[in-house]
This record gives structure tokens, sequence and C-alpha cells, in this order.
């Protein structure tokens, strides 16, 4: 019988967003750019889960409304944003960015509200 590799190495050249690992309760997912990344038309919040974004290559801004109104946050690479669970949140991303998300592992539209940008 074969061993399983010490390592397991995955990665994702492509648009959108990916899960890459997935163990016990959380999962870690690169975001790249796509459509749906590139203008603000809805917030969404995650009823069960924070959720951390790490930009890694090009340039995103993350989007947080409150009572109080909409905080715009021009991300720095290498910087750690912990969005916490029921956050009215965005991201925007530009092409040639990298984000990688952590987050529950049962993050899904279930446990998900989004509500449009008027």
């Amino acid at each position: 019988m074969a061993q399983e590799s010490p390592v397991a190495i995955t990665g994702f050249q492509g648009e959108d967003f990916k899960r890459l690992v997935e163990y016990g309760e959380w999962s870690v997912a690169f975001l790249r750019y796509a459509e749906r990344f590139s203008h603000l038309t809805y917030f969404e919040r995650h009823l069960l889960t924070d959720e951390v974004f790490v930009l890694l290559n090009g340039s995103a801004t993350l989007f947080i409304r409150t009572d109080e109104g909409i905080r715009k946050l021009s991300m720095e690479k290498e910087m750690v944003y912990n969005v916490r669970r029921g956050v009215w949140h965005q991201i925007l991303v530009s092409e040639d960015a990298t984000v990688l998300v952590v987050e529950n592992r049962n993050t899904a539209k279930e446990n998900t509200e989004k509500d449009p940008v008027v």
C-alpha cells in the first residue's frame, strides 16, 4: 500500500474563488479576479464564521458596511484582515490579484446573507 505524502501541495491560477485545503472546521482558499470582484454590487455577511483575507499579489480593496456608513480599506500585502462574523463586507481586486482566504469549511449560501448595493 502506498504511503500518503506528508505534504500536500496545491495551487490555483484560474479566476474567481477556489477552496484549496479543507481540514476539520476550516478551509483555505485563493480569491482571484473575476467580474463579481471588479465592482461593488452587493455586500455579504457570514453568520457562522469570521473570514480572514491576506493580499499576496496585486491590489485589493475591502469594503465594510456598518450603521455609520461604508469604510473603504486599501489592503496592504501580507497584512491579515479579519472580518468578524456578521459584518457586512465585500472585496474588490485587480486583475493580477491573489488573496488568501481562511474561513469555516461550512461557509455557504445557506449561512451567508447578501444585500445588493442600491
